[in-house]
C-alpha cells in the first residue's frame, strides 16, 4: 500500500510539470574564439543555468570578435584601418571609447603601449615565418606614434593624421571582451567564475571558499601544465601574462614575437613574461605588454605607483621580479645555472 501511494505521489508530481530539485555545480566549457582559446567555469544552481551563462559569453566573445578583429574585412577595427587615413570613419561608441582608453595606457607607460604598432607589425606573418626588412621597417615606422590618432568624442569618429597607419586593439581586446563577459555572468547572478581568453583572465568570487590558484607559464615550456613559474592565490580579480612564446619564430638564435616595440619596430626583448594583476583585465591586458618595452624595472616603478596592481616579471636571464605588493618567495639561482637546472616552481 505505501509503495502504491508513493508511486501515485511521483506521478502526481510529474503531471503538475515539478522536477526533483536541482543540484548546484561547477560548469566548465573551453571553445577557439578570437584566434585563441576561450574557457569559461562558473558556479551555477543547476547545469541548465550554467550552460545558459556560458553560451552567453561565448556569443559576447564572438560579436566582439566582429567588431575589432583586422582579420575581418567587415570589422569596424578594418574599416577604421581602410579609409581612416583618407577621412574621419565613424565608429560605434564602445569602439570608439576602447580606441580612447588605449591612448590613456599609450600616455601612462610613455609610449610603450601603441596600438599603431600595427603600421609595422602587419608586416610579421609568424605562421610562415616571415619579418620584415630594415628597408620596409624604417620605411612604416613613422607611421606608429599614438598621437596621430585624432579622435573626435562628439561624433564618435577616427582618423589617421599620418600616411600608412595602421591599428590593432591586439593588445587590449581579449582583456576587455573578458570583463564584458564577467559583466554579463553577474547579471546573470553567477558570484564564483574564472573567464579566461588566451593569457587573460577575470575571477569572480573566490574557489566557493578556496582562493584561486592562478600559475604562471614557464617561458620554456609553456604548455606544460607540471613546469609553471610560480602559482599565485586570487579572489576576485584579473590577472594577464604576456609573453614572448605566444605567437613567435625563431631564426639564426633570434625570437621573432608578437609584442614589437613601437619606438623600434622589432620585438621587444627585454623579459620573457610580463604578468599583472589588477581590478579589469583589459588593464592587465594593456599593462602586460609594457616590461617588453620598458624593461621590467621601469615597469616595475609604473606598477609600483599603482596601489590597486601588481606584478610578476620573468627576466632573459631567469630572475623572477615582483611588485612591492607581492611578497617574492626565497631566492634561487637562475634557470639554466650548473647548480639548479629549469624546474617547477
Amino acid at each position: 500500500m505505501a509503495g502504491r501511494i508513493a508511486a501515485l505521489a511521483a506521478t502526481a508530481l510529474l503531471t503538475l510539470g515539478v522536477a526533483p530539485c536541482a543540484r548546484a555545480a561547477w560548469v566548465d566549457r573551453t571553445e577557439a574564439i578570437m584566434g585563441t582559446r576561450i574557457y569559461v567555469e562558473v558556479w551555477a544552481d543547476d547545469v541548465a543555468q550554467g550552460n545558459a551563462a556560458i553560451d552567453a559569453v561565448m556569443a559576447e566573445m564572438r560579436r566582439i570578435d566582429a567588431l575589432m578583429s583586422h582579420y575581418r574585412p567587415d570589422s569596424e577595427l578594418s574599416r577604421i584601418n581602410a579609409h581612416a587615413a583618407a577621412e574621419p570613419v565613424r565608429v560605434s561608441p564602445e569602439l570608439f571609447d576602447l580606441i580612447r582608453l588605449s591612448t590613456h595606457f599609450s600616455q601612462i607607460t610613455d609610449g610603450a603601449f601603441d596600438i599603431t604598432y600595427a603600421s609595422v607589425g602587419y608586416l610579421y606573418n609568424y605562421p610562415l615565418h616571415e619579418r620584415p626588412s630594415e628597408e620596409q621597417i624604417k620605411a612604416a615606422l613613422p607611421a606608429v606614434n599614438w598621437r596621430h590618432l585624432a579622435l573626435d568624442a562628439a561624433h564618435h569618429t577616427v582618423r589617421f593624421a599620418h600616411a600608412g597607419m595602421r591599428i590593432d586593439l591586439g593588445g587590449i581586446g581579449k582583456g576587455y571582451a573578458v570583463d564584458r563577459s564577467v559583466a554579463l555572468l553577474k547579471e546573470r547572478g553567477i558570484t564564483h567564475a574564472i573567464v579566461t581568453a588566451g593569457g587573460d583572465s577575470r575571477l569572480i568570487g573566490d574557489h566557493r571558499g578556496r582562493q584561486w590558484l592562478v600559475s604562471i607559464a614557464h617561458p620554456d615550456e609553456p604548455h606544460n601544465p607540471d613546469k609553471v613559474v610560480t602559482r599565485i592565490p586570487l579572489s576576485d580579480t584579473a590577472i594577464s601574462t604576456s609573453g614572448d612564446y605566444e605567437r613567435y619564430f625563431d631564426e639564426d638564435g633570434i625570437r621573432y614575437h608578437h609584442i614589437i616595440d613601437p619606438r623600434t619596430g622589432h620585438s621587444a626583448s627585454k623579459v620573457r613574461s610580463a604578468t599583472i594583476i589588477g581590478p579589469t583585465a583589459t588593464e592587465t591586458d594593456g599593462l602586460s605588454k609594457t616590461a617588453f618595452v620598458l624593461g621590467p624595472e621601469k615597469a616595475l616603478e609604473i606598477i609600483n605607483r599603482m596601489p590597486d596592481f601588481d606584478a610578476v616579471f620573468v627576466t632573459p636571464d631567469g630572475r623572477l621580479l615582483y611588485s612591492k605588493g607581492l611578497r617574492p618567495p626565497a631566492p634561487r639561482p637562475a634557470w639554466g645555472s650548473p647548480a639548479t637546472p629549469p624546474a617547477a616552481h
